[in-house]
């Protein structure tokens, strides 16, 4: 029973090649020749736990991304390609269909109308393949405008200068060939005091409530903050950020900021920065554990009351309603930032920090090992369960309002959202935030220059590589009743003797590349 199964042997094998252990099986087919072939395609996890070559190769190209624009000396070109004759003709017949749609509406022809909304959908596929940012108009008509609140600044926050920003995001240079960046620091404000692991010092009276709430809005706050920052210096600071879990299980950021900015002004930012949840209040629950929940109305297309049959409240009636925000996030106090040359050992280092825990889920960095933090824990994540998360979250059933979108599959209190898991505790975005002009690449563009870079290496060598135009095939996955699919250890044996054959074709390059060896005199004498 001690000798490893196959399987397990095959997971070794394939880990230490750097192939991914649970690929996912793709049926390929060409048109033009009627060959059909399964492939396997790596599974992309970022999380080293569910298959670790695909972790570590997403952190590099995260490494490698922070590294390419952290301290830019020119700015990246944006320049937009012009919109070719493809695009023209395909936006003219949306603009044909866009204007059938319409008419089939107001002449009542619903049969019609909805062939046509599917035609519009292909259309703008096409489009989006082609290559186009932005929104295209919808053919329907526009929904209920949403309720416009003050913009007017809290009285509690301190006032900010505001600059026009300029486009520039290159920071500036000092003595004509020092051009420093930023590692910024930024912290969620105190809910009670803890100890050095993170439990808070009185579970009675630590904020459990409040913790919850801006672990939740946490990313728009940072958002916030980023806009703040822009307007009080005057140019478009670019960043890549990623947020981690303290020990207490808050969220906080670490950002490599681009350019130089003064830390007072950091500070004062901080201090300046809110985000104001206009949201209905959802303090007290109206139906408690044990209670009877709100039960779903097909007849009404509502969740109504399970004692007086009655609707709960629409939600865009509640929002209505609201007379001030349901929660005020902010930034605690303590905000650490350090200036950093590029090429330094320091710079590196600091990479290596931000990227260092991207291979691991948030419940994997603040793991439980005691049972004080556990209990602090399982009570943050109970706080999580009852907070809702979106317009959308099936929680607001126990607050008396009807969430949007609500149908009859909803199970009041039960949301799928990823804030409410207790492996993610209240972290249910993106891990890493990059701002749009950071590299002036997209992860596709630095996989590219990887593989650009192997295959000028082995093409130094004589190892050309054949292009192969994949745009014709047609994939499709594959069904689980299929037969004739390859089981997927037979897929990872041929992915693994594949990659070590490229292995040695790079190594020979390698090789190639570095020259013969030098000899000594002694030894070009013998």
């Amino acid at each position: 029973m001690r000798v490893p199964l196959a399987a397990d042997v095959v997971k070794a094998a394939a880990e230490q090649h750097g192939v991914c252990v649970r690929p996912f099986t793709m049926e390929v087919g060409d048109p033009d020749t009627g060959e059909l072939k399964y492939i396997a395609v790596p599974c992309g996890s970022t999380v080293e736990s569910v298959c670790g070559p695909c972790a570590k190769k997403a952190r590099a190209l995260r490494i490698t991304q922070c590294r390419e624009g952290w301290h830019l000396d020119e700015e990246p070109d944006f320049t937009p390609d012009k919109p070719t004759e493809d695009h023209a003709a395909l936006l003219t017949l949306r603009a044909d269909l866009f204007t059938a749609y319409q008419r089939a509406v107001e002449e009542g022809e619903l049969g019609e109308a909805e062939e046509l909304r599917e035609e519009i959908t292909r259309t703008d596929e096409d489009l989006r393949q082609l290559g186009m940012r932005g929104r295209l108009p919808s053919p329907d008509a526009p929904a209920k405008q949403a309720v416009k609140r003050s913009t007017k600044r809290r009285q509690d926050a301190p006032d900010l200068p505001r600059k026009r920003v300029a486009k520039t995001t290159v920071g500036r240079e000092y003595a004509g060939k020092y051009r420093p960046s930023m590692f910024v620091t930024l912290t969620l404000d105190t809910y009670g005091r803890v100890h050095e692991d993170g439990t808070p010092v009185h579970p009675h009276s630590y904020d459990y409530r409040r913790a919850a709430r801006d672990a939740v809005h946490f990313s728009a706050l940072v958002d916030r903050w980023w806009q703040n920052l822009r307007r009080v210096v005057g140019w478009d600071v670019q960043y890549f950020a990623t947020v981690e879990p303290q020990k207490r299980a808050a969220p906080h950021l670490h950002a490599a900021v681009r350019g130089s900015i003064p830390h007072e002004l950091l500070k004062l930012v901080t201090a300046a920065t809110y985000h104001q949840v206009w949201w209905p209040s959802h303090d007290e629950r109206v139906y408690l554990d044990g209670e009877p929940l709100p039960i779903w109305d097909s007849r009404v297309k509502v969740f109504v009351d399970p004692g007086t049959q009655l609707p709960l409240t629409d939600w865009d009636e509640a929002v209505r309603q609201v007379d001030e925000p349901a929660h005020v996030a902010r930034f605690g106090a303590q905000v650490h930032s350090k200036g950093i040359l590029g090429g330094t050992e320091e710079a590196g280092r600091h990479i290596g920090y931000l990227t260092k825990y991207l291979t691991k889920s948030t419940g994997e960095v603040v793991e439980a090992t005691t049972v004080r933090q556990a209990a602090h824990h399982d009570r943050l994540h109970a706080e999580l369960q009852v907070t809702p998360c979106s317009p959308t979250c099936a929680v607001w059933l126990l607050y008396g309002i009807n969430p949007k979108g609500a149908n009859g599959k909803t199970v009041p209190g039960h949301c799928k959202g990823k804030a409410h898991r207790r492996t993610t505790l209240g972290l249910p975005g993106r891990r890493v935030l990059v701002s749009r002009k950071w590299s002036g690449k997209t992860l596709v563009d630095h996989k590219a220059d990887r593989r650009a870079f192997v295959t000028d290496m082995l093409a130094a060598v004589g190892i050309v590589k054949p292009v192969t135009d994949t745009s014709r095939l047609i994939w499709r996955k594959v069904d689980p009743s299929d037969q004739n699919a390859p089981p997927r250890a037979h897929l990872l044996m041929h992915a693994i003797a594949e990659r070590i054959r490229w292995r040695a074709e790079y190594d020979s390059a390698l090789l190639a590349a570095a020259g013969p060896p030098e000899l000594s005199a002694t030894q070009s004498a013998a």
